[in-house]
């Protein structure tokens, strides 16, 4: 409903970039760049100075700006308010999660949401931890889930659930037969990384400063770029690893690979994070609501779990 030249100029606008938003609109720069300059020419006023490969807006780009804002605002309470009454939840999300998450968590709970709400059209973005942070701070995702703590604070950042990581190791390892492990035990052993940027990584890395351990203290051997990866590397004899306990449910079933926890455990956040609006989506509501039902029903399922092992 709202002007398609607004949503492109308020979109620029708030990026200070054509090229991303291009990409959080899913068009072309060429087209961005068409609407852009329809809105100028409605107005007969240039709206954004382009100097030196930097976007800035004009005096009249801003109170653009600041109108679109308000207008976007109310016409979003409008479509709340009137989906509150009609029951409709319908719209497109763009989620973003680090591979762990993306692969061992999101499945079950984004397909029990598109059941509930079929209308709701839903796309994955899948990054490290790093770049799904990026996304969310340059309006290219509306959602993600991310692994660890995140510094933004411009950025709403709220806990999902606590996630254990574990030790793992084949079944021939001279570890392998033990409850639990301090960080130093498996420092002389052939270690696999992911890479720069994961979030898996970055927590091992505070974990072994948090015990006085060196932060290059681990005999890295290989980096590679998913638990999937390191799991068929771990069962190869290529090294030993660290991952969350619910990436290896089925390696354990099958006996091609222990896991043992650390003392003290090793544990890390996997959080919601999105931009502060002021105005949402009724879908984003609602898919955040789920979510949190998701994880505290998950979160009390794993503590029976392990009261009862």
């Amino acid at each position: 409903m709202a002007d398609r030249r607004l949503q492109v100029f308020y979109t620029v606008a708030r990026l200070l970039s054509f090229t991303k938003a291009a990409e959080a609109l899913h068009m072309t720069q060429p087209a961005v760049t068409f609407q852009v300059r329809q809105l100028e020419e409605h107005f007969n006023t240039r709206l954004f100075d382009r100097t030196h490969n930097r976007v800035s807006l004009t005096e009249a780009g801003r109170t653009a700006y600041g109108y679109a804002e308000r207008i976007f605002e109310a016409y979003t309470e409008m479509d709340n308010a009137i989906r509150e009454i009609t029951g409709d939840v319908t719209g497109a999300l763009t989620l973003g999660a680090s591979t762990t998450i993306a692969e061992y968590m999101l499945p079950a709970l984004l397909g029990n949401f598109k059941k509930k709400y079929p209308e709701v059209n839903l796309r994955l973005k899948v990054s490290n931890s790093e770049g799904i942070v990026s996304m969310v701070e340059n309006n290219i995702i509306d959602l993600g889930v991310v692994e660890g703590p995140v510094s933004n604070r411009n950025l709403q950042v709220e806990m999902c659930r606590l996630d254990q990581l574990v030790v793992i190791v084949p079944p021939s390892h001279p570890l392998a037969k033990k409850g639990c492990l301090s960080i130093e035990e498996i420092l002389p052993f052939p270690f696999i990384c992911r890479e720069e940027g994961s979030g898996t990584r970055e927590v091992i890395m505070d974990y072994l400063v948090a015990q006085d351990v060196d932060r290059n203290g681990l005999a890295i051997c290989l980096e590679l770029g998913s638990p999937e990866a390191i799991k068929g590397a771990v069962e190869a004899g290529m090294g030993i690893s660290i991952l969350s306990r619910s990436t290896i449910d089925k390696e354990l079933a099958l006996e091609r690979l222990v896991g043992i926890p650390l003392e003290p455990p090793l544990t890390r956040q996997f959080s919601f994070v999105h931009q502060r609006q002021k105005f949402r989506l009724r879908a984003m509501e609602e898919l955040l609501s789920f979510a949190r039902d998701y994880c505290e029903t998950q979160s009390a399922a794993e503590g029976e779990c392990c009261s009862s092992s």
